[in-house]
């Protein structure tokens, strides 16, 4: 299997793939039971990293950075020409990956989010896939956790016997999570984001119209104002300004980043 080609979008390498490519790549790691971390990044989660030198270094050495919004699609072809026929969307993701399983008879394990967030989510899974093995299930503590913490929850992992994490942490702690249990649960680990809420059937998707047009944030921001409004309408501009800088190479963007002094522990 061709490794996809990582291209740099402000100093975010995000990678040349598309669904089935992803899903190629998890599964084939899932099978040989090897680390493998993935996010699936829109704007929101490339600025994360644009502004701060130790999320970018935790970026640049997660394994797969897929281009999930359309904007970051949009980039690759801006600036590198590269035409991918749609964006690799977290929560679209998430159920192909799911699918995959099932058929392979792979276990997954859900990290993050509400109590009540999973069982919904494992209601509707199991209700779209009856074959699929869900090995276990661990909410949020929406809190740091202890080393202790993170040992007991590598261990859980390892008992239950997955072979693929998802994570629902939200942007950019779920990032963090990948980069850091990533390497100790010896399996595929996927920052996917509102795909949780989304699948449990908590939190409306915006209508396929708007995602295909570059418009899911205003939907989103329409729902939630209070919580999103700084994010885009702070980060969206500034993403367009500073891929037009790159574009025209009056700004350079270093993909290095700053190797992080301390865990951060996101539980």
């Amino acid at each position: 299997m061709q490794k996809a080609r990582k291209r740099n979008i402000l100093g975010i390498l995000i990678d040349e793939v598309d669904y089935d490519g992803a899903v190629r790549a998890i599964l084939k790691a899932a099978q040989e039971r090897r680390p493998f971390s993935v996010s699936a990044l829109a704007v929101h989660g490339v600025m994360t990293g644009v502004l701060n030198s130790e999320h970018r270094y935790r970026l640049n050495h997660l394994d797969l950075l897929a281009p999930d919004g359309q904007p970051v699609r949009w980039a690759m072809r801006f600036l590198y020409g590269i035409r991918l026929e749609d964006r690799v969307y977290g929560p679209r993701l998430t159920l192909e990956v799911c699918d995959v399983a099932a058929r392979e008879g792979l276990p997954i394990y859900f990290y993050g989010s509400s109590r009540e967030i999973l069982d919904g989510l494992c209601r509707k899974l199991r209700q779209r896939f009856p074959k699929l093995i869900i090995a276990g299930t661990e909410p949020s503590k929406f809190r740091r956790i202890s080393p202790s913490e993170k040992e007991d929850v590598v261990q859980r992992i390892h008992a239950s016997g997955a072979a693929i994490v998802f994570v629902g942490l939200g942007c950019p702690r779920q990032e963090v999570w990948a980069y850091e249990f990533a390497p100790l649960v010896s399996c595929p680990v996927l920052a996917v984001g509102a795909a949780f809420a989304f699948h449990a059937g908590e939190v409306p998707q915006a209508p396929v119209w708007m995602q295909n047009a570059g418009l899911e944030w205003l939907f989103r921001l329409a729902a939630e104002p209070r919580r999103l409004w700084k994010r885009y309408l702070f980060l969206n501009p500034a993403y367009l300004a500073l891929l037009l800088l790159q574009a025209t190479k009056v700004g350079r963007f270093s993909d290095e980043g700053q190797r992080p002094k301390t865990e951060l522990l996101f539980g």
